[in-house]
């Protein structure tokens, strides 16, 4: 019998816990797309392989926590998660995505409380840049989330407004990223590989004026904000990896 994922190290623990954030934020996305038929199979393929994986890597560091403080954190998240992903999973409807809205924001602020924990614990420049690169991850989907929402005509200004907040956020934590003496040339080529991915992010993202939709926009906001997902998460694995 194969032996259980579990957390290995602290590198290790603040990855995942960063993961958590980003998740929370890519089942929202999925939902929102689902609900104006944007991608449907691939929305619903993404929103499933989130649940999942939020629910493994809950288990790992769950019963990874290095102090009592941590451990109750994550007690906390198990149970907002419950109600999070019940809401989530269920047929997309108007006044079920302002619930989503709701608890995504719940979710991601504990995930966001263990991780910054855990690099408390970690107490090195390594676990900080863990964390910033984990964290770009989780503003992509969040850019895209509430892109998808303003669409939807769901807290469309305020939304938006979100957008907004979470792109300069990016752009900052890039340069942090980008200047760091720990950050080598092969980070690098992958954070200008990013760099590239957001320019076509940006140019869906503004597309979107308060109560207006477009399906194309839409579908490419959605598609880009896997691609740079899947550059970021790498970078972060690269950083975990630095001794």
């Amino acid at each position: 019998m194969a032996a259980l994922p579990k957390v290995v190290s602290i590198n290790d623990a603040i990855n995942k816990a960063g993961r958590q954030r980003m998740l929370s934020q890519r089942a929202a996305k999925s939902y929102m797309a689902l609900g104006q038929n944007v991608l449907p199979d691939l929305s619903q393929k993404v929103l499933a392989a989130s649940l999942a994986l939020f629910d493994a890597q809950l288990v790992e560091l769950a019963a990874y926590s290095p102090t009592a403080e941590i451990g109750a954190t994550y007690n906390e998240l198990k149970a907002t998660w419950a109600e999070y992903k019940a809401a989530v999973s269920k047929v997309p409807d108007l006044p079920g995505a302002e619930r989503v809205i709701l608890l995504s924001g719940k979710v991601l602020q504990l995930a966001n409380r263990g991780t910054v924990q855990l690099e408390g614990v970690s107490g090195n420049p390594t676990g900080q840049l863990i964390n910033v690169a984990g964290r770009q991850r989780m503003l992509s989907q969040r850019m895209a989330a509430f892109y998808l929402a303003s669409s939807w005509h769901v807290q469309g200004v305020a939304s938006l407004a979100v957008v907004t907040a979470a792109r300069d956020e990016f752009v900052k934590a890039h340069l942090l990223l980008r200047s760091a003496p720990e950050t080598t040339e092969s980070i690098k080529s992958e954070l200008a590989i990013a760099d590239m991915q957001f320019t076509f992010f940006e140019a869906a993202l503004q597309s979107l004026k308060p109560g207006e939709s477009n399906a194309q926009a839409s579908a490419n906001v959605f598609t880009t904000s896997e691609r740079i997902l899947q550059v970021m998460n790498n970078v972060t694995g690269m950083y975990e990896k630095l001794t």
